[in-house]
């Protein structure tokens, strides 16, 4: 454990922008779902109609999962579902973002020919991870105790989230274990994500005890504002020691640099990489598959709940209004599919500006330099990774309008008729994702040491589409975020001057970074 406070130290100089903004985001949450649901349910009458209304629609659950009660609390505690999992996946790409990459970047060799202990890289990431995990906790007890929330509650609410949290950096660290290479590490980390997240889909619904072998799961099973079963919270915990302790004991047996899973071999020459393109595909394609089939798979899941939401808020017309605002439409069901995709544009930002940082990454491993050392020139080697950065959010945006505009149209009993309406409206979200991607490319060109602000940028826009609406911000602050001026669709006013003035800021960006690029020295 040598070393380990000074490598701790380290990780909180690299990170002291992404981790205060991560855990400010997921903060501000909770407490803004707490105040809203107090304002648009202010008696018991009104609170046990929405929960009767939601306890009996089985999408409400798979999303959000159970709800236990129906106090602010319940209620509260019932809408951060979704937040658990963007906390695992954060937690889990935290750590391995410190052990694996560091390995694979050849810094994790420089670091051990110093003073330093073998497990000291591993027990930094993880202590920082679970110190960031516990600070979040303490922070939305404070928040939500200062709405008015009981103190046990909010403390149980804040503990449970943080010790999912934390059980999915145990997941990171063994997988950084497992593999050669960071990106199969954050592959099978997610995969694990994925699966705990779906039998905490199929589970909940049932009030089935499938549910409780989700490590998602857990987190709600606790019953924050209900039950208040802290005992609980010992099993993901648990989880990580188990986790922690196999992922150290790999550590040992193995060679810096190496893997328990044999890695693939490719064949020893190849005619398809012949060109950046084809090796930007080769780089880019987990990528895209898994963004678009996710995407996919969200619409299906997700399109059939707009029935279920008209009936739920039509009696309720703070609620309706609020959608409305949201979603830019009359139309309740329309305002609720406009929103959703919505938040999921800025969903698939984060593909873009991940396939974007791809340039960054190879450039940061050496890898990008041989390759212009070829008759390959800047430009042509950084557009193969634009073309993906900014053609695959419209393949995953693409593959969200068809299926949630099968599922939304099938639960209106007008497929044809919707269809067409959804995907063209999951298309219309291109442009502001793009100016998202342009960011990044204008960072990686002019500023490449300051590129992952771009992962603040989009931080800040979840947050205002979050509780920007329901806050009643003043529209200047609304108006930071290029989302705010994307048109309502479907229902709204198809308007071609925010599109075309999104389109043409995306493209000034994007040629920024290239002239930046071009100009300044590579490394």
């Amino acid at each position: 454990m040598t070393g380990t406070w000074h490598l701790i130290r380290l990780i909180l100089r690299r990170d002291r922008v992404l981790l205060p903004l991560w855990v400010i985001i997921l903060c501000a949450l909770p407490a803004s779902y707490a105040a809203s649901y107090a304002e648009l349910f202010p008696n018991d009458a009104a609170r046990e109609q929405y929960a009767l209304t939601t306890a009996a629609t089985p999408s409400f659950e798979s999303l959000l999962g159970p709800l236990f009660g129906n106090s602010v609390g319940a209620l509260t505690a019932q809408r951060v579902g979704t937040v658990y999992a963007i906390l695992a996946l954060i937690s889990l790409l935290t750590v391995i973002r410190h052990t694996r990459t560091e390995e694979d970047a050849g810094r994790r060799e420089l670091i051990a020919a110093t003073v330093i202990g073998r497990h000291a890289p591993l027990s930094a990431a993880l202590i920082v991870t679970a110190a960031a995990n516990l600070l979040l906790a303490l922070l939305i007890t404070v928040t939500l105790t200062s709405s008015g929330l009981e103190a046990g509650g909010s403390l149980l609410l804040g503990l449970s989230m943080a010790v999912v949290g934390i059980a999915f950096a145990g997941v990171g660290a063994l997988t950084a274990q497992l593999t050669e290479n960071a990106g199969p590490a954050r592959g099978l980390a997610i995969i694990v994500l994925g699966v705990a997240f779906l039998i905490r889909a199929a589970g909940d619904p049932a009030d089935s005890w499938v549910s409780w072998l989700s490590p998602l799961a857990w987190g709600q099973q606790s019953e924050p504002f209900a039950a208040d079963k802290w005992w609980v919270l010992l099993l993901p915990l648990a989880l990580f020691v188990v986790l922690a302790g196999a992922a150290y004991r790999i550590s040992v047996g193995r060679d810096v640099g190496a893997g328990v899973l044999p890695a693939r071999l490719g064949p020893a020459t190849s005619t398809t990489l012949a060109s950046p393109f084809a090796l930007a595909w080769r780089l880019q394609r987990g990528l895209l598959i898994g963004w678009s089939v996710g995407m996919g798979v969200a619409g299906l899941a997700l399109g059939g709940t707009a029935s279920a939401v008209m009936d739920a808020f039509a009696d309720n017309p703070d609620m309706a209004d609020i959608m409305t605002r949201l979603g830019g439409t009359a139309s309740l069901a329309d305002a609720f599919v406009s929103g959703l995709l919505g938040i999921l544009a800025i969903a698939v930002s984060a593909y873009g500006i991940q396939a974007a940082l791809r340039m960054r990454a190879e450039e940061s491993a050496l890898r990008a330099e041989p390759v212009l050392a070829t008759s390959t020139g800047r430009v042509p080697w950084a557009l193969s990774h634009v073309v993906f950065a900014v053609l695959g959010p419209a393949v995953a945006l693409l593959a969200l309008g068809v299926t949630l505009g099968i599922s939304y149209g099938a639960s209106m009993d007008d497929v044809g008729g919707q269809l067409p309406r959804v995907i063209g409206a999951a298309l219309v979200q291109l442009p502001a994702v793009a100016v998202l991607t342009g960011l990044t490319v204008a960072l990686f060109g002019l500023l490449p040491r300051l590129s992952a602000l771009a992962w603040g940028a989009l931080g800040a826009f979840l947050l205002l589409g979050q509780i920007g609406a329901v806050l009643q911000l003043d529209q200047i602050v609304l108006d930071v975020s290029p989302f705010t001026h994307t048109p309502h669709l479907p229902g709204g006013t198809l308007s071609a001057t925010p599109v075309l003035t999104l389109s043409a800021l995306a493209l000034l960006l994007i040629l920024a970074g290239l002239y930046g690029f071009r100009r300044r020295d590579v490394g």
